[in-house]
């Protein structure tokens, strides 16, 4: 959001610095404040060890860890805050003078949420005397530099228009906002989380399992099907061809039966002693940190196989994506734009998964950075998410690619684009691609491609608003000279015999 330049993160534990790494990965300058005499230190470690998990999904224009601030006090972060994040601990009085502390000293059109799991708005808002119409709350879940759930839930005195701007900036970055209609307890994912660990807890107390068997039989069972849609849509399915109404018809009656145990059991040492055995035996040696960096991979992958289909968080992370190549430094080709030669605006790094057992880029990775150039181009021209609603786009018909030299994990990488040919339905380009720092000659690639009527399922012709850029872009080109690699095969030289 144009508005918002500057994030504020009141309390920088676990869920401040997931706050932290988000913001700056979006491109904005983060103001962080935590009264722990080690604060600092352990904030920037974390924002590190997020770091590459976030680089993974995509990084913002300006995204630097460099522009993390840690403010001396609390009043040095609220003059510089456009947004505030409160982390602190669940206590209520504690986060009550907090946010009044905050709601005293921000600037006026500043938002406040707080990321509360359990309090509600209205309590919390109730001692901010000057606007506590700006005050909700804004709930993450961990790692909040990847889980794209927020919720927003207003109290009695929050407006309208407040909980819409944090919406707002939320999907901004990269984030789903989900409205609580009503302030209840525990808001909603985290009631639904507890109903779930208080039956842990029982099972475990009771000897019928252990930690492992109860996280198995989430993981490799309903966890994967929530993932795409959670519960109510799945047991729509449940219910075969009648949906849902046939499954409560069908299994309704079993409500009935004493399967749950809707009370916590006492926590006694033994319970305690139960748990912490089971899941030090499950991280089996690792550490917290090894352990979270699996689970960001594991997040990223399971988001990612989501983005095909546009479901759950699959939307989300296409939808960031999108927003991420749009706010890059270049903009969408208008009649009488100046067409660079060749264009030059693609930006990468490569990345701990293209990379092989030789610590190198893999063939495949070099075509995967391609394709993120050729999205590039594709926006430039105009063949974006509208376009291809509407039923266009390009499909690939051959590709030739030239390995040059290797590159290794974190190496900045740039490519360059020539559009060699493009008749009505076909158009043919070059990319170059360069270290990014030292400017080595790395990959290229030759590719041709058909435009495709998707509804028909045949070629088609370019439509005309995309036609004309890349006219454009092709008058640009034409004087420039071909590379040496187009038009290469690969064959393997006779001798002539003797």
């Amino acid at each position: 959001m144009s508005d918002i330049g500057t994030a504020a993160i009141v309390g920088s534990g676990v869920i401040g610095a997931g706050w932290a790494a988000r913001f700056l990965a979006h491109g904005l300058d983060v103001v962080a404040w935590d009264p722990a005499p080690d604060a600092e230190e352990k904030l920037r470690a974390a924002v590190d060890n997020a770091w590459p998990a976030v680089s993974k999904l995509g990084l913002y224009p300006g995204a630097d860890r460099a522009r993390l601030r840690f403010a001396d006090s609390l009043e040095d972060l609220c003059a510089a805050a456009d947004f505030v994040q409160e982390n602190a601990p669940e206590r209520e009085d504690l986060k009550k003078d907090l946010l009044a502390q905050i709601d005293a000293a921000v600037k006026p059109e500043a938002i406040i949420a707080s990321s509360t799991s359990g309090y509600m708005p209205t309590d919390l808002q109730s001692r901010c005397g000057r606007h506590p119409e700006r005050v909700l709350v804004g709930h993450p879940f961990n790692p909040v530099y990847l889980l794209p759930l927020v919720e927003i839930v207003g109290g009695e005195k929050t407006a309208p228009e407040a909980s819409e701007r944090a919406a707002r900036f939320y999907e901004a970055m990269g984030m789903h906002a989900l409205r609580v209609r009503k302030e209840v307890p525990g808001h909603l994912s985290d009631r639904l989380q507890e109903a779930l660990w208080r039956e842990v807890l029982h099972i475990v107390n009771e000897g019928v399992a252990s930690t492992q068997d109860l996280d198995d039989a989430v993981a490799y069972g309903p966890g994967l099907r929530w993932a795409i849609w959670g519960t109510c849509l799945q047991f729509h399915l449940a219910g075969g061809l009648g949906g849902m109404r046939h499954m409560l018809e069908q299994f309704g009656p079993a409500l009935k039966l004493p399967w749950t145990k809707l009370e916590a059991p006492e926590l006694t040492r033994e319970l305690i002693d139960r748990m912490v055995e089971g899941t030090e035996a499950q991280a089996a040696g690792r550490s917290v940190r090894e352990l979270e960096r699996i689970r960001d991979d594991c997040l990223i992958a399971i988001m990612q196989a989501l983005r095909p289909s546009g479901e759950g968080a699959g939307r989300i992370i296409a939808r960031d994506e999108a927003r991420r190549l749009q706010s890059q430094a270049f903009a969408r080709w208008t009649p009488g734009t100046e067409v660079p030669a060749p264009l030059d605006y693609y930006r990468g790094t490569v990345l701990p998964e293209w990379v092989d057992y030789n610590g190198h880029m893999t063939e495949a990775a070099y075509l995967t950075a391609f394709g993120w150039a050729s999205d590039v181009l594709f926006r430039y021209i105009g063949d974006d998410e509208a376009y291809r609603a509407a039923g266009h786009s390009f499909y690939t018909a051959e590709t030739h690619i030239n390995y040059l030299r290797e590159c290794s994990v974190g190496d900045p990488l740039r490519v360059t684009t020539q559009l060699l040919g493009l008749d009505e339905k076909r158009l043919h380009f070059f990319h170059a691609m360069y270290h990014g720092e030292s400017g080595e000659a790395l990959a290229t690639t030759e590719q041709m491609l058909v435009h495709v009527d998707m509804k028909a399922g045949r070629s088609a012709p370019i439509q005309p608003e995309v036609y004309e850029a890349l006219s454009a872009v092709m008058a640009a080109h034409k004087d420039m000279a071909v590379p040496p690699q187009v038009g290469r095969r690969m064959a393997v030289k006779s001798k002539t015999p003797n």
